[in-house]
């Protein structure tokens, strides 16, 4: 089964979500703004790609943050960010049996899934 953990109106989710009906891939989407993530699963994420991966530093909620918010980040200051802000999270995260992915990829999604 494949997890596919986002935000709807972004346009890579929108892409993947149609990369992945256009392969019949079955999958559960997760609407990570309205639903929020846990910090167990951020935990997760971050064992598998690492916080550098999952933490969206270039997107509008991270730019606006207090710049003490943006200094001496590191695993659990990250985790921290991401559980109160999720849109920091990179999207789309996508859980399978094999692992995690971040970001769409498609040759990265046809390899691994």
């Amino acid at each position: 089964m494949i997890d596919l953990y986002g935000i709807p109106n972004c346009d890579t989710v929108k892409k993947a979500r149609k990369w992945l009906e256009a392969e019949g891939r079955d999958y559960t989407f997760h609407d990570y703004k309205k639903e929020g993530v846990d910090a167990g699963k951020l935990v997760g994420w971050t064992d598998a790609v690492g916080w550098e991966v999952l933490l969206n530093k270039r997107g509008t909620t991270f730019r606006k943050l207090d710049d003490a918010d943006k200094e001496g980040i590191d695993r659990d200051k990250a985790i921290a960010l991401m559980v109160a802000h999720p849109s920091m999270i990179k999207r789309p995260v996508v859980e399978h049996a094999a692992g995690v992915l971040v970001g769409f990829k498609p040759d990265e999604w046809e390899a691994a899934l």
